[in-house]
């Protein structure tokens, strides 16, 4: 299994750009599928989760109501629109699956299967 991240560049202050995280190799079972961001100097931190099954959604309080997670299960692709971005969004950005069934979604222990990463990066 491997998750592929895509979509992060350079983009201004209020700009908005959308995240792709694509799932490949053999079909897997999977609780949710999450992003989290790091920050240079700074621990990784949740942003988002959405169940596999349910499409339930949990947003980190920084970035509520100006991203949205969503997957097509189709597809195998989960996405992170994110709207409304300022310079404290800059961060690598990863996705990942939680496989276990581990259901404490906001916590990065809870998923075994990480992507490499994709720079966000928001000029002021």
């Amino acid at each position: 299994v491997q998750l592929q991240a895509s979509g992060g560049g350079l983009v201004q202050a209020g700009g908005s750009l959308r995240l792709s995280c694509a799932a490949s190799g053999r079909t897997f079972s999977r609780y949710a599928m999450g992003w989290f961001r790091q920050a240079p100097g700074k621990e990784r931190e949740f942003v988002a989760a959405v169940t596999w099954r349910g499409g339930s959604t949990t947003y980190s309080d920084s970035v509520k109501g100006r991203f949205t997670i969503s997957r097509d299960a189709a597809k195998n692709i989960v996405y992170l629109q994110m709207n409304s971005l300022g310079p404290e969004d800059t961060a690598v950005y990863y996705c990942a699956a939680d496989t276990t069934w581990n259901p404490s979604v906001v916590l990065p222990t809870a998923y075994d299967r990480w992507g490499q990463g994709t720079l966000v990066t928001v000029s002021s």
